[in-house]
């Protein structure tokens, strides 16, 4: 019997977000299991504002101890079993070396036939499946039968506890208005729409209706100064202004987002937010793989194939994708 379980994914927030709903799903077959998540520094708000997990396991931190110490470490977690959602060869050697009973890995990392006592043959790049459920089916072995629904996992996926967001950063939104958020970059994570596509969509967009905000990293509200300038009193800039645990609770007491396949589409769809994200229908980043997951979450993408798009910056496909159409799809998702 498992009664405490790691789940290891030590990737981007995206990602990350995409394994909650497994930790949900292990919870309803091992009722009274503890889930403990490792991840990165970054990603802790992310995780820990899921209520299915008990534990944040810090990689970023662990990864300045010594291998005895980590070792050390690992063993006084005293887990029953590991899954490495993400394949990382160190983190899979420190379980082996750890005596976890129970190590899981997908058959796909050779370092895992040296470390793993159960592989999994989960292929994600050609899979027609949802990247949260290729997360879901490496759990066979602690008792996933079949890929999950995405009803299902959308359900599970957990996002209750964020943090509450501070005063200042509350007086920026409306209560008599739609306080959508864009995000217009995306750190080279996927295609971007185009700053001309979110120009138009924030030109139609009543005012009397919706209050606008730009969302990014400090290093996009550098980038984005002049466009954010010329668009004048249409925007309110948050590019930069607060961390990620206040950026969630930001996007928890908004109501809407709209953005690329990036982290905060999938947080603002794990919170339950009207969420819109923007695809290219290129293997293996299309919605088929990598959609939001929540209540009122969409996505836009044009019914081809992409490939011309593959070797350049830009793709022709998600640009293409028309503002009025991100406002109906706006629509469609609240009603």
């Amino acid at each position: 019997m498992i009664k405490r379980l790691i789940i290891s994914r030590t990737d981007a927030i995206g990602d990350v977000i995409l394994t909650l709903p497994v930790a949900g799903l292990m919870k309803k077959l091992h009722p009274g299991l503890e889930i403990l998540f490792i991840g990165r520094s970054y990603t802790a708000p992310v995780i820990n504002a899921c209520e299915h997990i008990d534990e944040f396991v810090n990689w970023d931190e662990l990864s300045g101890y010594t291998p005895r110490k980590k070792m050390e470490y690992f063993k006084a977690l005293h887990a029953d079993a590991i899954v490495h959602v993400f394949p990382d060869r160190e983190l899979a050697r420190i379980a082996y070396q750890s005596n976890i009973p129970l190590r899981v890995g997908t058959s796909h990392r050779f370092h895992h036939w040296l470390y793993c006592n159960r592989l999994v043959h989960v292929g994600r790049k050609k899979s027609p499946l949802h990247e949260a459920q290729l997360n879901a089916l490496l759990f066979r072995p602690i008792g996933v039968k079949k890929a999950p629904s995405l009803d299902e996992l959308t359900k599970l996926m957990g996002m209750t506890k964020p943090a509450e967001v501070d005063d200042t950063c509350a007086q920026w939104l409306d209560p008599n208005r739609f306080n959508l958020i864009l995000h217009p970059k995306s750190k080279g994570s996927a295609r971007e729409w185009g700053l001309e596509n979110f120009s138009e969509l924030i030109r139609i967009l009543p005012r009397e209706r919706y209050k606008i905000f730009i969302s990014g990293s400090v290093e996009d509200g550098v980038a984005l100064q002049g466009q954010i300038e010329a668009w004048g009193g249409n925007v309110t800039d948050i590019t930069g202004k607060m961390p990620l645990a206040q950026f969630i609770a930001f996007i928890n007491k908004a109501d809407g987002l709209v953005a690329a396949s990036t982290g905060p589409l999938h947080i603002a769809a794990a919170l339950g937010k009207t969420a819109v994200g923007l695809y290219a229908p290129m293997q293996p980043i299309h919605p088929g793989r990598w959609s939001p997951l929540g209540p009122r979450a969409g996505y836009l993408v044009l019914d081809k194939r992409c490939n011309q798009c593959r070797h350049v910056n830009h793709c022709a496909c998600i640009e293409s994708i028309k503002p009025a159409d991100v406002v109906l799809k706006l629509d469609q998702l609240r009603a």
